[in-house]
């Protein structure tokens, strides 16, 4: 029989890193709106608890803020700790902190390189590990969604530590995926494409000189007339995370109006 609530998450308890800002947050909105409990991580402590109290308040659902760099393994794996010790356990969880600075292939350091692994395939990594064994030892199964990028499939030349941490988390999410639907755990990535966040404007103006007026000119030329907008994207999110989404695992979905490998 059907639930009688149509909220897609009802009841569930999601840890969301990054998700105190920009598309995590986002997210973190969408999931309390389908009746979640949520916990989201990020490096700012003041913006962090401003925002797990204000949602609180607003959606009547319990919201905690864990201070945790994704580029950190222990504060990664204390937040889910953390998140079960509060909840007793974790059924959802998605991995959205990300590091998008610049960087070629001819001038890229190992340190920059070593930056970028550690936020966008190593911190995932632990996160899932620590998230997966709780669910394990549980038997109830879960459901994971990585935000990965359309750069994925190769990229532009000035994202290249980006771009090589990225493809491994699509390849992340489908080893962990086969080796843990007998588990009933999904797991799924989205690369999400040119997106409009606060982020994005502070990237544009840095690293490439935009004006005041980018935003508007970026979405003139896009098919859909507009940048990809996180509430949507959150909804999508929420949906994989969801049992709506079925037996889907394994899948990591473009969500852009650019098509990879075609060609006008």
């Amino acid at each position: 029989m059907p639930q009688l609530s149509d909220a897609l998450l009802d009841g569930r308890v999601v840890l969301v890193s990054g998700g105190t800002q920009g598309l995590g947050a986002a997210i973190a909105i969408a999931a309390v709106r389908n009746g979640a409990d949520v916990v989201v991580t990020g490096r700012r402590k003041d913006v962090g608890e401003q925002f797990a109290t204000d949602l609180a308040e607003r959606s009547g659902r319990q919201v905690r803020y864990v201070q945790a760099d994704a580029s950190d393994v222990g504060q990664g794996q204390a937040a889910v700790a953390e998140t079960i010790d509060r909840f007793g356990r974790i059924d959802c969880m998605v991995n959205c902190a990300g590091l998008t600075t610049r960087g070629t292939m001819l001038d890229t350091t190992p340190e920059l390189f070593d930056e970028h692994i550690a936020v966008n395939l190593r911190g995932p990594f632990f996160l899932m590990q620590a998230a997966i064994k709780d669910m394990v030892a549980r038997g109830k199964g879960g459901s994971i969604v990585n935000i990965i990028t359309m750069s994925s499939h190769g990229g532009q030349p000035y994202l290249a530590p980006y771009v090589a941490s990225k493809s491994g988390l699509v390849g992340l999410t489908r080893n962990a995926a086969f080796a843990h639907r007998w588990d009933r755990i999904r797991i799924n990535g989205v690369n999400i494409g040119w997106t409009e966040t606060e982020g994005e404007d502070a990237t544009q103006r840095r690293w490439h000189d935009a004006d005041d007026d980018w935003l508007e000119k970026a979405a003139a030329q896009q098919p859909m007339g507009k940048l990809g907008q996180v509430d949507e994207i959150a909804d999508f999110v929420i949906f994989l995370l969801s049992d709506r989404s079925g037996v889907v695992t394994g899948s990591v979905i473009d969500w852009d109006q650019i098509i990879p490998g075609a060609h006008e």
